[in-house]
């Protein structure tokens, strides 16, 4: 819904409001970036009054246009425009800036801030997240419409810099966007000259506007600062859906300031006082108070807001008659965007599993994701150009291509870097359960969007095959060593390493219900022996994230702790010692994450005090120490692997049931 054209002076009044608001949180929290807001306030002013269709009441309406600020540096824009169009966004937040329990953190926090639709501020991140954000829609658009009923067809806005377009992970979402045809796809590219510590002619001097048409998208340059080009060019941008848009927007970073404008020192530095000073005198702004805003620029913004409510409003009629025509894809949208979780999901994996058989865990991963994806319809997703290796293609579904958006099968090429930021936002549009597929050893490239996803709660999904330099003749390069440790250390991550095929039901069925953040499966590419369980064994046990998975006849000497292919080796050393007649008691340690969760009685039934323990993985061997103690011991890969078979590797790196038992002894009390 585009709004007519206010008169200029209140346009330049509203202008200088979002300037200054900006410029005096900044300056109180004596911290943040000052000048990328009134480089942009003219810009953003003519998108959010003309052209974005939001509702402050209702942050979440489903179809509402997404604005995206991926130069999340400049954070202080979009508080602002919270504030000014009725968010739930106060002045005392603006106030707190950058403070302790703050509304108003240093970069935008996706859940954190009502009208904050993505965290950003990792450069490049917010652009590949709005290109996932612009998939969801026309996957929910194609998957939803009716030809009575457009009940998806809102655009996605975004705001990036200089360092966004650089930034590697940045080209490969814009490469997606441009080949699947994102025409719902905006993108104000802030074209100040300028970066942290000096100009753009210093680091890099390609042309971002052809970049971007070799990509496949309309690109074109404005001035950022004439309220009638920026309109002109939305306009070009709406009038077609068949390729996404990059509007080149030549601003100058601290507009209006006196001394500092086009300077880099306005980057990331307040401007201070005598700074300040000059620039009110130089807009006509009062010395005081600070954080103004003028009546009249209220008003304008209330005017806005109220106008945009009509089309909410239209929206909220056409849903319902949607619903009413379409009652069975209704409960399952209203139960995809609530997150809802089909209950009884892990008992039916279970019932569903193959016949137990020698088999990878990333094999027996990709037979129970088909039964996940029959009953989660939110789940979507792919690998990057791994689909024969990791075994996530979701099987009677079509593939996502240029104007074919009816599969669910997404294909990221070889881009994990954009995989896991588009994860994050599809994740964020709602009505999705998002996962990506590599190689353990390439988890690396994707780790920004993992964090931030952990950091954001997403309900996202990894699956990360070829597990450990067991992976065999690929060598060093592709076997991973320290990854599985190094991703146990994001907070709020689960990452899931099962054993066999009902470790890998429950992990995927953990993934798939889990709401409070995202899930890594980790699973072999090598075959692994099926485990036996005692008689009158719970399964739910597993989704404690560690689990006794044999006892010995009597109090254990010795405790073995393993996960994924390494509990057969536990199991077997349990089995030889017992015939030497020690008592070991082997543990599964499937998700150390959910384990450390658990009440300490069960924990201190799974690992008995004073009992000693050795820890059985192929990976790092420090952060086991927690675990085995000072008096115990940790058999891992505490160097690069090799290139050759995997049981020769097994023999030669000691993952072997003979070099297990050999340790075992030396822990063993002396009889």
């Amino acid at each position: 819904m585009k709004a007519e054209t206010p008169p200029q002076k209140l346009v330049a009044l509203a202008v200088d409001t979002i300037k200054m608001l900006a410029v005096d949180a900044v300056e109180k929290a004596n911290s943040g970036h000052p000048g990328m807001p009134m480089g942009t306030a003219d810009l953003a002013f003519v998108l959010w009054t003309r052209y974005l269709r939001f509702n402050p009441q209702d942050p979440r309406w489903p179809n509402r246009d997404r604005f995206v600020l991926s130069a999340g540096h400049g954070s202080m824009l979009l508080y602002a425009l919270l504030h000014l169009t009725g968010y739930d966004v106060s002045l005392e937040d603006l106030k707190s800036f950058r403070q302790w329990g703050s509304k108003t953190p240093g970069h935008p926090e996706g859940g954190h801030t009502p009208g904050v639709e993505v965290t950003t501020g990792p450069l490049g991140q917010g652009f590949a997240n709005a290109v996932g954000i612009a998939i969801g829609e026309r996957l929910l658009a194609t998957q939803l419409n009716t030809a009575q009923h457009a009940l998806y067809d809102h655009r996605t806005y975004c705001i990036a810099g200089d360092g966004d377009l650089m930034e590697g992970v940045s080209h490969e979402a814009a490469s997606i966007a441009g080949h699947l045809g994102l025409g719902k796809l905006v993108c104000f590219y802030d074209d100040n000259h300028i970066t942290l510590a000096g100009t753009t002619e210093q680091t890099v001097t390609d042309d971002v506007v052809e970049r971007f048409t070799g990509y496949g998208w309309r690109a074109e340059r404005i001035d950022g600062h004439d309220h009638a080009q920026v309109a002109a060019a939305l306009d070009r941008a709406l009038a077609q859906d068949a390729k996404p848009t990059l509007i080149a927007a030549r601003t100058h970073i601290a507009n209006g300031a006196p001394h500092l404008h086009d300077s880099f020192k306005a980057h990331g530095s307040p401007l201070g006082k005598e700074e300040v000073a000059a620039t009110k005198k130089a807009l006509g702004w009062p010395d005081s108070p600070t954080f103004l805003v003028p009546a009249e620029v209220r008003e304008l913004f209330a005017a806005r807001v109220a106008e945009l409510k009509k089309g909410y409003d239209g929206w909220c009629a056409l849903r319902d008659g949607w619903a009413k025509a379409n009652p069975d894809r209704s409960k399952v949208w209203q139960a995809r965007l609530s997150g809802e979780a089909p209950a009884g999901l892990y008992e039916r994996l279970i019932a569903k599993l193959p016949e137990p058989k020698p088999e990878a865990t990333r094999a027996i991963a990709g037979k129970i994701e088909q039964a996940v994806a029959a009953e989660l319809p939110g789940l979507v997703g792919g690998s990057a150009d791994l689909e024969t290796s990791t075994n996530t293609l979701i099987a009677g579904s079509p593939e996502v291509q240029p104007g074919h958006f009816e599969g669910r099968n997404l294909r990221f090429g070889v881009r994990e870097h954009a995989m896991g930021s588009i994860q994050n936002g599809l994740a964020q549009t709602g009505g999705f359960v998002p996962f990506g597929a590599t190689f353990l050893v390439f988890s690396d490239y994707m780790r920004p969007a993992v964090r931030l996803a952990a950091l954001g709660k997403l309900h996202t999904i990894y699956v990360w095959t070829h597990d450990s330099v067991l992976l065999g003749e690929d060598g060093p390069t592709h076997q991973p060593v320290e990854q599985l440790s190094s991703l146990r250390l994001i907070p709020g991550l689960h990452v899931f390493r099962p054993a066999d095929a009902l470790e890998t039901a429950a992990a995927w069925a953990h993934a798939a219900t889990r709401r409070d953040g995202p899930t890594g499966l980790v699973l072999t590419r090598q075959k692994v022996p099926p485990l036996s369980r005692p008689a009158g064994f719970d399964p739910a046990v597993v989704l404690r994230g560690g689990y006794v998975l044999r006892r010995p006849a009597g109090t254990p000497e010795l405790v073995l702790l393993a996960t994924g292919s390494e509990v057969h080796l536990a199991v077997d050393a349990a089995e030889a010692l017992a015939a030497e007649g020690r008592r070991c008691q082997v543990v599964s340690l499937p998700c150390l994450e959910l384990f450390d969760a658990q009440p300490r009685a069960w924990r201190d039934e799974v690992l008995p005090r004073g009992v000693r323990r050795l820890s059985i993985e192929a990976g790092r061997t420090e952060p086991w120490l927690r675990w085995v103690g000072e008096d115990g011991a940790a058999i891992g890969i505490d160097h690069f692997g090799a290139s050759a078979p995997e049981n020769v590797l097994a023999e030669k790196f000691g993952l072997t049931t003979a070099a297990v038992v050999a340790r075992a002894r030396d822990l063993l009390p002396a009889r």
